[in-house]
């Protein structure tokens, strides 16, 4: 092993990190609950005031907050450094599907699109402008990389063979199925190298794909667990406090060696950071604030850390 290569070993995120759940800020709880339960799918599993913790059995994926009369997200508009769209990943072809039909029944119209290769991803908003991804992975063994970087694509996706393999499965639709995770978070930032210095050469993440004006990056051979791009936000400060939009993500470890590896680069970078017992808190260039946990969390725990 070269010099380099051990030196790349060294800043190199541990391979089972992945992200864990998402907190957004909304204008109205009511509103944006009906949205994210009957039009998306997921289940209520607290919620206390203006707060409410949202997921799929028992699994913590997505915290609302209102803030009353808060603006709405500028989404496809040049605005502000920020949420780009979260992505729930669901487990199977079917279950896309099956969740693509319970949208049309709805009465709802054709959202976008597109078929990355590695994937095929639906993408819509919520009621503030929220960018939300829905989407399934083909399988790892059809992804094809180059010299480390994963071959991706933008085309239409088979709607109709999505709606015909729900068919065939022949499943009710009854929410996102389990095994669904946010699959990957996708950030506005001002500024590509400065998105490489962070993202890569402190937190660790491996780049799999990049071009001018945008940054894909990730843990153990994943297409991406982190999109940034710069379409709509280059230079661009960060949202006002009084907008919807991300409040924060977390990313989970799977231990604390593996947490604390990326803590010590954070700390010999010189960037601040702050601990409530076992969480981390950072927030990148853009003020895009991610908290650095070990395992998963519970919804008790997420409600604690909330209070």
């Amino acid at each position: 092993m070269t010099t380099n290569e051990q030196k790349a070993m060294e800043i190199r995120i541990d391979p089972q990190t992945e992200p864990g759940f998402v907190s957004l800020t909304v204008a109205d709880l009511k509103r944006s609950l009906e949205f994210y339960t009957e039009a998306l799918g997921f289940a209520i599993l607290q919620q206390d005031g203006k707060v409410a913790i949202l997921g799929t059995g028992n699994t913590p994926l997505l915290v609302l907050t209102e803030l009353t009369g808060a603006t709405p997200w500028p989404h496809d508009q040049y605005g502000y450094t920020g949420l780009y769209h979260i992505a729930i990943r669901v487990p199977t072809r079917a279950d896309l599907g099956r969740w693509l039909r319970n949208w049309f029944q709805r009465g709802l119209p054709m959202p976008g699109q597109g078929d990355h290769i590695v994937s095929e991803a639906i993408y819509l908003s919520d009621p503030d402008g929220n960018g939300v991804e829905v989407y399934c992975d083909r399988p790892r063994d059809t992804w094809t990389w180059v010299d480390g970087k994963v071959q991706m694509g933008t085309g239409p996706v088979d709607i109709r063979g999505l709606l015909d393999e729900a068919e065939r499965a022949g499943e009710p639709w009854t929410g996102f199925a389990a095994g669904t995770v946010l699959g990957h978070m996708h950030l506005q930032v001002g500024n590509i190298p400065q998105a490489v210095a962070f993202y890569h050469n402190i937190l660790g993440f491996d780049i799999v794909a990049q071009m001018p004006s945008a940054l894909f990056v990730s843990a153990g051979g994943y297409h991406h667990h982190i999109g940034m791009n710069i379409w709509h936000s280059r230079n661009a400060e960060p949202a006002p406090k009084d907008m919807a939009g991300l409040s924060f993500f977390t990313l989970n470890f799977a231990n604390e060696e593996a947490q604390q590896a990326v803590i010590a680069r954070i700390t010999a970078a010189g960037l601040t950071t702050t601990q409530n017992n076992n969480i981390v808190t950072i927030q990148d260039p853009w003020q895009n604030t991610i908290l650095l946990q070990i395992g998963t969390t519970t919804t008790a725990q997420v409600a604690e850390l909330l209070a």
